[in-house]
């Protein structure tokens, strides 16, 4: 009887061991696994950043359009004036 208790001692040890083992490698596996969708949520942050940014207008942009846009019309109001003080139309 003592080598049927001494194998099945063993045979839990082992089989223990090999479960501890398992999920040494399951958490190897699903850290890897996280690391890489890590990375790629960072990557897929950054290309929606950027397409959020191509489309959404800052007030300092909008400030910057519209401070060019006056400087354009004004700069062609000139002109306009500069030809009719020479006779011609606008």
């Amino acid at each position: 009887m003592r080598p049927t208790v001494a194998r099945a001692t063993a045979l839990a040890v082992i089989l223990g061991g090999s479960l501890m083992l398992q999920g040494c490698l399951v958490g190897a596996v699903v850290g890897a696994g996280a690391a890489v969708v890590g990375t790629g949520v960072k990557v897929t942050g950054a290309v929606v950043g950027a397409g959020v940014d191509a489309v959404t207008t800052s007030d300092e942009e909008t400030k910057a359009r519209r401070e060019r846009e006056q400087r354009d019309h004004e700069r062609e109001q000139r002109r306009c004036e500069q030809r009719r003080a020479s006779g011609r139309d606008c």
